[in-house]
């Protein structure tokens, strides 16, 4: 039996409430799979800056470092929005991100067919569903770049960089993903303005014949934007910088219409992944059994496939949460006026129900 070791961050708000479903569901896929999961529980965001002053205690990032993949919650909340830049509980995601040298964030916007009503799109545009994947460059670029502002405030400015081996592994990651899905990924950029841009193209170029399957096309980031509203279904992977894919992946997840549904990865070379839902911590619902803890099991999926390669494992639970979909039953969140009270569940039942389906 493989013993895989998972450092948990349940954090804030909600966050305690959908990493024990998550864990639970785990616990279900390893008795059916033979797979031992191991948890070590570890303090992040506004519950570490309680107890012990710091967003992100060293222990906390050690512990992740030396485990095999790592399960984040929500972190932040209202209750330490006054506290300096420095120490907000949110500096504990950038913390993370370059402790453990993930560089990259996959973050699919799935729309099930069964949540169709939520979309805000017209049924002809996304009736079918939807389901992209964007790759997202997360250490580099403006947000990375050299930075200054003069001494009498009158002038600031921002760089946007990127170094081939930057922009190599981001498009590794998305060549690769492509070829697990429908071989087809859209590289967004700038290019007809931004030099940075052209690099991106000249690097994709470059490697598309180590990848002859996947039709590789090129679009401009005003476009996209555009494109994901009137046209999603056109897409499949998007690989694209930091900022383009900050932009990107929020219109994405509106899209869909249900951000409790939707999940995230971030990934390095060598060291584990991070996975958490999308979503914030609702602290104002927290503990009261109402939060949707679909997207911390649909990250459990993606931690599942991208760090432990366990594929069939990890489509057993993305077909068990389609199960409960399609029997009816929803969170608070995702049930829409007028929905039938006996088929609304919290946290708690929602938890079990997908456990059920893997049976």
């Amino acid at each position: 039996m493989a013993t895989y070791k998972i450092a948990t961050i349940p954090g804030d708000g909600i966050g305690p409430d959908i990493i024990r479903e998550a864990c639970g569901v785990m616990d279900a896929i390893g008795k059916k799979y033979g797979h031992n999961f191991e948890y070590t529980e570890v303090l992040a965001g506004g519950a570490a800056i309680d107890k012990t002053g710091e967003p992100l205690p060293e222990e906390t990032l050690k512990t992740c470092c030396a485990s095999d993949a790592v399960l984040l919650g929500a972190v932040g909340g209202p209750k330490w929005d006054n506290l300096p830049g420095n120490k907000r509980p949110e500096k504990a995601l950038l913390g993370l991100r370059g402790g453990m040298k993930v560089y990259a964030n996959l973050r699919p916007a799935v729309m099930f067919k069964q949540l169709s009503a939520a979309c805000p799109l017209k049924p002809e545009i996304a009736g079918n569903g939807l389901d992209i994947l964007i790759v997202r460059e997360l250490t580099g670029g403006i947000y990375f770049g050299e930075r200054g502002r003069k001494e009498d405030n009158s002038e600031a400015w921002d760089t946007e960089r990127y170094s081939v081996p930057e922009i190599e592994r981001i498009l590794k990651l998305g060549f690769e993903s492509a070829m697990k899905r429908r071989k087809k990924m859209c590289v967004v950029d700038k290019a007809n303005i931004l030099e940075s841009s052209r690099l991106w193209r000249e690097v994709t170029a470059r490697m598309a014949p180590n990848y002859p399957e996947v039709e590789v096309s090129y679009m401009y980031v005003d476009n996209a934007a555009m494109q994901l509203v009137r046209n999603p279904g056109q897409f499949d992977v998007i690989a694209t910088s930091n900022m383009f894919g900050d932009i990107l992946s929020d219109e994405a997840s509106q899209i869909t219409g249900s951000i409790g549904m939707l999940a995230s990865a971030s990934l390095g070379d060598d060291g584990p992944g991070l996975y958490e839902p999308i979503h914030g911590s609702a602290p104002d619902i927290a503990g009261q059994d109402k939060a949707n803890p679909l997207a911390t099991i649909l990250s459990c999926a993606m931690l599942l496939r991208y760090s432990f390669n366990l594929d069939k494992e990890a489509l057993a639970i993305e077909n068990a949460v389609e199960k409960v979909l399609d029997a009816g039953w929803r969170t608070g969140d995702i049930a829409g006026k007028d929905y039938p009270a006996d088929k609304i569940v919290g946290t708690k039942k929602m938890g079990a129900l997908v456990i059920e389906a893997l049976q």
